[in-house]
């Protein structure tokens, strides 16, 4: 009852008659309502599907979110050969767009009929051409995600400064008042000059003290403020819990006080002591600023050079710091859970390299670890120059790549990922910014504990001739 369709499609148009009658009588009928899954992506495939009428959306999870591959509508097109052809899983989900009649061949018979040499080649050119476009496409989807990923990354890293400086900048007004005030209260008293030029020291080094911070843990840091609370108490000086911690941050203890009792006058001791707290206070928190742009102005340099915007493609690399940079952006998604050692090379050469994309390889290799550790573990990073070429080593302390995979992690849309967490294409896309791209080589060897990803790159990969790659 099909053989009238089938004859006019290409995949079938030349075989011999008894063959297309086999194939006719094997075939199922498949009805699908408008909405109706066909196969979900990650399933078993045994199955190849001939369309005869209706449409189809082809979707694939990238990262918990759909994305739409195609739409199938041509009657004859093919539809699922891909997991046959590969015997792997459903690469993608798809689904009925409207009512859809379809032609179901089992595997022995999709095989049968690709025995025949011009159906082969139809094949060939199919699947490739839908290889090609689905690569093409879910590598601009795989750029914009992890665009997407590095922003939210970004972003969070910026707002805990912008933060700081925000709530400082906040506070800062009403401390000089109250440091003005303080002033002004210590200027009305009959200070001599000896004791005005004490006051121009003290404030010198109230600011020199801010700067280098005296390191105390929190034990000392809380008995240094008992000890002063209770010296200020003893005094009559008011509010003597406020201005104890401030007076410790300036690195005061009770001989200091003492000394400064024996420069001022009783009456000028309470006015002092305040004086100096603000002057502590506007300081310590316009150092808080400034740490705060600092390190906002760290980030937006690392993000510059990770992207390298306004350079020429091909720049002379520092790879130890592209591995700082990428690190920075990804801190983030490294959290509290993943602690990164480095073991880098002192004598490491710079290298000849496309910058940003040498970063993109730092990116998935580490994005991929801390995904294989579910976040708690250690990255180690090691660099070492081997002849003319530097060789970076990734390695984690997650469960390990299972053997079997192992040949196939640098396959486009191979991942052992669940669906929907993934393209498949991170990997492929390392692979061919190392190997097509630098003339490089990567590697990896896993076992439980220990996943290492080797990158070979050469120190000037414009002089290594095509197919000469280490290893």
């Amino acid at each position: 009852m099909y053989t009238e369709f089938l004859r006019k499609v290409p995949l079938f148009a030349e075989l011999p008659e008894a063959d297309l009658n086999y194939i006719c009588q094997t075939a199922q009928e498949v009805l699908l309502a408008a909405g109706e899954e066909l196969f979900a992506e990650g399933s078993t495939g045994d199955l190849a599907y001939i369309l005869k009428d209706g449409e189809l959306e082809i979707i694939k999870q990238i990262d918990g979110r759909p994305v739409l591959l195609a739409v199938r509508g041509e009657p004859g097109e093919i539809i699922g050969e891909m997991a046959l052809l590969v015997a792997a899983p459903r690469m993608a989900s798809v689904r009925a767009r409207t009512p859809t009649t379809m032609l179901a061949l089992h595997h022995d018979k999709f095989n049968y009929l690709l025995s025949n040499p011009t159906a082969a080649r139809i094949m060939l050119q199919t699947v490739l051409s839908r290889w090609r476009f689905t690569e093409s496409l879910l590598y601009q989807n795989e750029k914009m995600a992890q665009l997407g990923a590095l922003s939210a990354g970004i972003a969070h890293e910026l707002n805990n400064p912008a933060a700081a400086v925000r709530r400082g900048a906040n506070q800062l007004s009403d401390l000089i008042a109250e440091a003005q005030t303080a002033h002004a209260q210590l200027f009305m008293l009959d200070l001599t000059g000896e004791q005005q030029a004490a006051l121009q020291t003290l404030a010198q080094q109230a600011q020199e003290r801010t700067i280098q911070r005296m390191a105390l843990s929190a034990l000392e840091r809380s008995d240094r403020e008992t000890a002063l609370e209770s010296w200020l108490d003893d005094r009559g000086i008011d509010d003597s819990w406020e201005l104890a911690p401030a007076l410790v941050n300036l690195g005061y203890a009770i001989n200091d006080l003492e000394a400064l009792t024996r420069q001022f006058a009783a009456a000028h001791f309470a006015p002092l002591v305040r004086w100096l707290s603000a002057q502590g206070a506007v300081y310590a928190l316009l150092a808080e600023i400034g740490e705060g742009a600092q390190r906002i102005s760290d980030i937006v340099q690392a993000l510059r050079t990770y992207v390298h915007l306004d350079q020429a493609p091909i720049q002379t690399v520092d790879v130890h710091q592209g591995l700082d940079n990428t690190l920075l952006i990804l801190r983030s998604k490294l959290g509290s859970g993943v602690t990164v050692q480095r073991e880098y090379s002192p004598d490491l050469p710079k290298i000849e390299a496309y910058a940003s994309e040498l970063n993109q390889v730092w990116t998935n290799i580490i994005d991929n670890a801390v995904d294989a550790m579910e976040g708690q573990g250690r990255i180690t990073i090691r660099s070492r120059r081997e002849g003319e070429w530097v060789v970076v080593e990734i390695e984690d302390d997650g469960p390990g790549i299972p053997p079997q995979h192992q040949e196939r992690i640098f396959d486009s849309f191979f991942t052992t990922k669940p669906p929907g967490k993934g393209s498949g294409l991170g990997l492929h896309i390392t692979y061919n910014i190392v190997v097509r791209k630098h003339r490089g080589d990567i590697k990896v060897f896993s076992r439980p504990g220990a996943t290492c990803f080797q990158v070979w790159l050469p120190i000037n990969f414009e002089a290594i001739p095509l197919g000469a790659q280490q290893g």
